[in-house]
């Protein structure tokens, strides 16, 4: 397939962008990557390639419409390319579990992973980091039951699940560092800091995830933009 048949706009500190270069890698499909530098304001080919959203990740396939929303583009690779290694379980009820915890991840346990940098107060800080704790128990436990002793949430190799959580790994790496603590901890959840080490490391993920200390000095970015427009709302 050439180069130029498959197209991916991300930005490289996006644990979303990460999810389809991962999927694509899987697959062993060439695609090209455009770098959005979102901070500096938006191409007019993401905002033509996503109105109504206005987001990245975006796959653009040929002369296919724009595919947007990371795990949608994630099972969309999947689909249309069925004849590399499956992500997605072929098991139903299988399937449906990956899926279930993926939205769990996304919807509740990520928001408490950033919202522990921007938290105001020790009590809320404390919150926002049992939430995550609790968060990666629950997920010791699905990891225990779907990779059924293999070293994945997708059993042998990387599938859907492993791709939702392991693309936070970068920023939940950047979490323990500006708070000088461990949250995937060998003690609490050991099948998690073994899994970790795996994904990091698995050819379709190392060169797309992000280094700590740049991603480090990109969220101290982040936090003191939240930070300043926060104090400038309670100026009003």
């Amino acid at each position: 397939m050439a180069t130029n048949e498959v197209k991916v706009l991300g930005s490289w500190p996006s644990p979303y962008a990460m999810r389809p270069r991962i999927a694509l890698n899987l697959k062993s499909l060439t695609y090209e990557y455009i770098e959005e530098k979102l901070w500096e304001g938006k191409s007019e080919l993401l905002l033509q390639s996503n109105p109504v959203y206005k987001k990245i990740p975006v796959l653009i396939h040929g002369d296919n419409k724009p595919i947007c929303e990371s795990l949608i583009i994630v099972q969309y690779i999947d689909e249309a390319w069925s004849s590399g290694p499956s992500i997605l379980p072929s098991d139903p009820c299988e399937r449906a579990v990956a899926r279930f915890w993926a939205a769990y991840l996304d919807d509740k346990w990520f928001p408490a992973v950033k919202s522990i940098g921007v938290a105001k107060g020790e009590e809320a800080k404390k919150a926002a980091i049992a939430q995550v704790e609790e968060g990666l128990a629950l997920m010791e436990e699905a990891y225990d039951k779907c990779s059924k002793g293999k070293g994945y949430f997708g059993g042998d190799e990387v599938g859907y699940l492993d791709i939702a959580f392991g693309s936070f790994l970068g920023w939940l790496r950047v979490t323990e560092k500006f708070n000088e603590m461990k949250l995937l901890d060998e003690g609490k959840t050991p099948g998690l800091v073994k899994w970790a080490d795996r994904f990091r490391s698995h050819a379709a993920v190392k060169d797309v995830m992000p280094d700590t200390d740049k991603l480090a000095e990109f969220g101290k970015f982040v936090i003191a933009k939240i930070r300043a427009a926060g104090a400038a709302a309670e100026m009003h």
